[in-house]
C-alpha cells in the first residue's frame, strides 16, 4: 500500500491508496470535505463503490431509478449515499445549508453480498441508519482510515473490514421477526433475485420456484407492496440497465438486447418503444452521453 498524503486544500482532506492489491476488500481513497454552496461534482460514473457519509449540512443526489429515470433526493445529516460502479450520478451541496461529509471509496469480492444485507440498492441509493452505536463506529472507522495513512496495510484492512461490518449493520434490512411479514420478505428477494439474474433469460415462474411459491401469490403480494407486477418491475430493470448500456457504449442493439437478458432483439425493441415512447437507436442519438474526464475527487 503506498498512501499518497497531504492532499489539502481549504476545506478538503482526502488520501489515495495505492497498490492496495487485495481480491476480497479494497481501499482505494478516503477523504473529508466541508463543501461550500452549490458545489457540485458529475454527471460521472466510477469503477468503484464510493460511499458518502453526511456529517453537516444539506445537499441533493440525482441518481437513476430501476427504469433509468433520474431521481433526485434531498438529503441532511445523518444520511448518506452509495455510488454504484459504472452507475451515472450527480450530487451537490445545498446553497444555504451546505453539507460536509466523509467519503470512502472500496471494491472486492465481499462488498456485493454484503451490500444485498441493506436497504440500499442502484435504484436506490440512500442510506438511513437503523443502528446509530454502529453508525457511530462506522464514522470512526472512516476517520481512522484518513488520520493512518502510513500504518501497515494490514491495520488498514482490519479496520476497513471494521468499517464494512458497521456499515452493513447500521444498515440492514430488518429481521423478519422485527418486520413480522413474510410477504415483504418475498418481495425483496423478488427484487434481489432480478438484480442477480436479469440478464439471463429469466420468468416470474423462475423467481416463484426459487422461493418455493406460486406465481399467483407472487404476483400478488408484489402487486400489493410494490403497486405493479413483477412482471412489469423485471422489464423496466432490464430496460433501465439498456438505457444505461445505450447511453454510455457502442454495443450493438442486439449486443444490449442479450446483456439485459432478451435473446429476440424484436421484443426488446417492442419492451423499450413501452417504456421510453421511442426505439433504441432514436433514444440513443437523444441520449448520448459524452465522454466524461474524470478527477480523483469531487
Amino acid at each position: 500500500m503506498k498512501p499518497v498524503e497531504g492532499n489539502r486544500k481549504e476545506n478538503v482532506t482526502f488520501t489515495i491508496f495505492e497498490n492496495f492489491n487485495s481480491v476480497d476488500l479494497t481501499v482505494y481513497q478516503c477523504g473529508r470535505e466541508k463543501c461550500l454552496p452549490g458545489h457540485l461534482f458529475g454527471p460521472a460514473s466510477r469503477r468503484h463503490y464510493l460511499f458518502h457519509y453526511i456529517l453537516k449540512g444539506k445537499g441533493s443526489l440525482i441518481s437513476p431509478d430501476v427504469s433509468g429515470i433520474n431521481q433526485t433526493y434531498s438529503l441532511h445529516a445523518g444520511q448518506g449515499f452509495l455510488l454504484y460502479p459504472d452507475t451515472i450520478t450527480t450530487y451537490y451541496a445545498d446553497g444555504e445549508d451546505p453539507w460536509e461529509y466523509m467519503w470512502l471509496e472500496f471494491d472486492g469480492l465481499k462488498v456485493t453480498p454484503a451490500l444485498e444485507q441493506t436497504t440500499m440498492r442502484p435504484a436506490y441509493p440512500i442510506y438511513e441508519s437503523i443502528d446509530n452505536s454502529q453508525r457511530d463506529i462506522m464514522v470512526n472507522e472512516m476517520q481512522f482510515l484518513l488520520e493512518h495513512a502510513k500504518s501497515s496495510p494490514y491495520l488498514i484492512s482490519g479496520h476497513l473490514y471494521l468499517f464494512l461490518e458497521a456499515f452493513i449493520q447500521s444498515a440492514r434490512i430488518p429481521d423478519l421477526v422485527e418486520s413480522n411479514s413474510l410477504a415483504d420478505y418475498y418481495v425483496r428477494e423478488t427484487i434481489s433475485f432480478i438484480e442477480n439474474n436479469y440478464t439471463r433469460n429469466i420468468s416470474i415462474e423462475d423467481i416463484a420456484a426459487s422461493l418455493g411459491i406460486s406465481r399467483s401469490y407472487l404476483t400478488k403480494i408484489f402487486k400489493r407492496i410494490m403497486r405493479q407486477p413483477p412482471q412489469k418491475f423485471l422489464m423496466a430493470y432490464r430496460i433501465g440497465k439498456a438505457a444505461a448500456l445505450l447511453r454510455t457504449t457502442d454495443l450493438k442493439i442486439n449486443e444490449i438486447a442479450l446483456q439485459v437478458g432478451y435473446e429476440n432483439q424484436m421484443h426488446f425493441s417492442r419492451a423499450f418503444k413501452q417504456t421510453y415512447n421511442t426505439t433504441p437507436s432514436k433514444w440513443r442519438n437523444q441520449n448520448r452521453l459524452h465522454p466524461v474526464q474524470m478527477v480523483v475527487k469531487m
